[in-house]
């Protein structure tokens, strides 16, 4: 009780002090906060994060029905993406003129801060759009009925398992890649059909890592699940990504919009670390799964605070 007294009491100071501080640095050095950040930083999770900040907090109308206009175009309609290029494009270009004239920047003197800040607001809010994007696929149910969920999910068997043929759509033989059971759709309930594109893709792009981590997962004393795993590594991804821990590595990589298949890279990437972090620690057996996987969620949140982080694939295929 006390220390959340204390959050509340420093909040309010922050509420109130913050102003007058930003009153006196614009009048010292000549600049606005959303200016500093871009200047002091190089482009990047810092830099962007600090916009990111600066929006958030801001109490000018114009800057709060910018950051409104933009929250809707990707977190409510999912419009913030290259399908919709042209649009976000002249939104943000108005931005941009809307934020000169309310913070009175000469544009044609800030070229570099504009720049800088266009690359900030793609970031942002394409983080946001990726959201939704990766939202919609996990609330898509597996449909035995639908005949391109059935496609991929066969040509998951035919990547992780070439020459082998599966006798039946119902079969013991998915037990042999980590499903639970005879019918792999209800493996998929928890994360739908961003479970099943995850796993595809991973089978997809780096086809003997996934088959050399299934041969791992067999393992008489340290295997596990190897489908599974990769629904919880796509569980784990999620998180991640709800939670804003990827905006790190995100805003390191991509100086623009993400899509779909830059969360697919990551998910590629915690499944080969989870792999190896497994084997490292080298369970008794698979009741352990819980507590290893929390410690690999925890390890991986740790490092990603680190605005520096980049998580980077070092399979021997490439993407």
């Amino acid at each position: 009780m006390f220390s959340e007294f204390i959050s509340r009491i420093l909040s309010l100071i922050a509420y109130y002090f913050r102003p007058l501080l930003k009153a006196f640095l614009r009048k010292t050095t000549g600049l606005c906060e959303l200016q500093r950040v871009c200047y002091r930083n190089e482009k990047g999770a810092k830099r962007t994060t600090g916009v990111e900040h600066s929006i958030t907090a801001s109490r000018s109308k114009v800057i709060t029905r910018i950051r409104q206009k933009f929250t809707d175009l990707s977190e409510h309609s999912g419009k913030f993406s290259v399908n919709n290029q042209q649009e976000v494009v002249k939104l943000i270009e108005f931005a941009l003129e809307g934020i000169c004239i309310d913070k009175k920047i000469k544009a044609n003197i800030h070229r570099e801060f504009l720049d800088a800040l266009r690359i900030c607001f793609l970031q942002i809010y394409g983080y946001k759009q990726l959201i939704y994007e990766v939202d919609s696929l996990k609330n898509t149910s597996y449909d035995a009925n639908d005949a391109n969920h059935e496609q991929k999910l066969l040509q998951l068997w035919h990547l992780l398992m070439p020459g082998i043929a599966l006798q039946s759509r119902v079969s013991k033989q998915w037990t042999e890649i980590g499903f639970q059971g005879e019918d792999p759709k209800t493996d998929f309930r928890g994360m739908g059909l961003l479970g099943l594109e995850n796993l595809l893709y991973f089978a997809k792009t780096y086809p003997s890592s996934a088959r050399q981590i299934l041969l791992h997962s067999n393992h008489p004393s340290h295997g596990y699940p190897f489908a599974i795993t990769g629904i919880n590594i796509t569980f784990i991804a999620y998180i991640l990504l709800k939670r804003g821990n990827l905006k790190t590595h995100f805003y390191n990589t991509y100086f623009s919009t993400v899509c779909l298949e830059d969360f697919h890279k990551v998910y590629c990437y915690l499944f080969l670390h989870f792999d190896r972090f497994w084997l490292k620690e080298k369970p008794k057996d698979v009741m352990e799964f819980r507590y290893i996987k929390e410690k690999f969620v925890n390890e991986i949140s740790a490092r990603l605070t680190d605005l520096s982080t980049v998580l980077k694939i070092d399979a021997v295929e490439t993407i």
